[in-house]
């Protein structure tokens, strides 16, 4: 098995100052990691990303967008666009660095769909939230759906993308929405308690590509066991149905229950439990090939380093023991860029993952979220909303 990791420093230059989205929680991540020997087991690749061209970003976002993000930086009273906001500041190299971080992934799913891998990771990526012409949700080009365009335009026929950050991917969704050869899937915090107020179960697809776009929003609360029967009710049936050629996931840690910007309640165990089952999917469905990247993530030392880590370890062998102690060295560096947080001890928040399969029939809020979803979608793929089996 050949793995592949997209790594450069320079991707933590995607810095909006003072604002939730820091790359600290990058180079944490890969600083333990690295103390753990993830990146270097055998059949590992770590490279360095070449930035995307202005046609591959093209491929996704208007010429004037592209205009606007280099042109921002150079006027303090820049306005349009998305750009200039409390969510969207801009930055030094704003251009550069969102081109490196697409260059990443695209990198990344050429090199899974060539077959020189089986897996590939960009913890930086994950920006699902660009729009063609407008910067949102802290992110600026939408290099998940910039990939996925690469990988048509290379003779993908179906290619499935799930997002399991706590917040919709609507700018994938919407990129791909009258396209049957894309399914996206979104498990996500209900659209009614949180950014971007999309992802609502009767959201399905444009016309010719209905049951294309999958929508689970949880109730605000969901805590693992939750979370892992609402997967397993929808994503297994549709993949199967679907039968992709490679599977890319966006993999946000931001449904943490220590995430300050949401407000679901997993944990780093129950997360780990979903980066395995994409695996297990991406084995059965596509030949092992599978796309990983990052996304959001606000727990920045007590969460997303331990998340990420055991998506890094999930695409290059085997899983980390959840047991397994914080090397002293970690804990140190993370409390020199973050004094006096909790550092935690152990990769795993002691979380119970052995959910109970769902059944049709329930009548509380998470009940209703699933059915409302498979009510919404399966039918669209010949399949049963109220069979468990499906």
């Amino acid at each position: 098995m050949k793995s592949l990791v997209l790594w450069d420093e320079a991707m933590l230059g995607y810095d909006m100052g003072e604002h939730p989205l820091d790359p600290v929680r990058l180079e944490l991540t890969i600083a333990l990691a690295r103390a753990f020997g993830v990146l270097d087991r055998p059949g590992v690749t770590v490279r360095g990303p070449i930035p995307a061209t202005d046609a591959e970003l093209l491929t996704c976002h208007r010429a004037d967008y592209l205009a606007a993000v280099r042109a921002a930086p150079e006027d303090p009273f820049f306005r349009g666009y998305g750009l200039n906001t409390s969510d969207n500041p801009v930055f030094d190299n704003m251009h550069e660095v969102s081109a490196l971080i697409s260059g990443a992934t695209l990198m990344a799913t050429r090199a899974v769909w060539s077959g020189e891998v089986d897996r590939a990771v960009n913890i930086a990526g994950g920006l699902h939230h660009a729009m063609p012409a407008r910067a949102s949700g802290f992110c600026v080009y939408n290099d998940p759906a910039i990939a996925i365009a690469d990988l048509l335009a290379s003779g993908a026929e179906r290619v499935a993308y799930v997002d399991i950050d706590v917040h919709h991917g609507d700018g994938v969704q919407q990129i791909f929405w009258d396209d049957p050869r894309v399914l996206t899937i979104s498990l996500h915090e209900s659209p009614i308690s949180l950014f971007p107020g999309t992802g609502f179960a009767e959201e399905v697809g444009g016309p010719g590509a209905q049951g294309t776009a999958v929508n689970i929003a949880l109730p605000a609360g969901t805590n693992d066991l939750g979370w892992l029967q609402a997967f397993h009710a929808v994503v297994p049936s549709v993949l199967r149905a679907f039968r992709p050629q490679l599977l890319f996931t966006q993999c946000g840690a931001d449904s943490h229950r220590l995430d300050p910007l949401a407000n679901l309640r997993l944990t780093v165990d129950g997360q780990r439990a979903a980066h395995l089952a994409l695996r297990d999917l991406a084995t059965e469905l596509c030949e092992g090939k599978w796309v990983a990247s990052g996304g959001g993530g606000y727990a920045l030392v007590e969460a997303v380093p331990r998340t990420w880590t055991h998506l890094l370890a999930a695409i290059t062998g085997e899983p980390l023991d959840p047991m397994t102690p914080i090397p002293p060295e970690w804990m140190k560096l993370a409390l020199s860029r973050r004094p006096g947080v909790v550092v935690p001890q152990r990769m795993t928040d002691d979380g119970f993952t052995a959910y109970t399969p769902w059944e049709p029939g329930g009548t509380t809020p998470l009940d209703r979220a699933i059915m409302a979803t498979r009510k919404a979608v399966f039918p669209l793929h010949g399949l049963d909303p109220h069979d468990p089996r499906d």
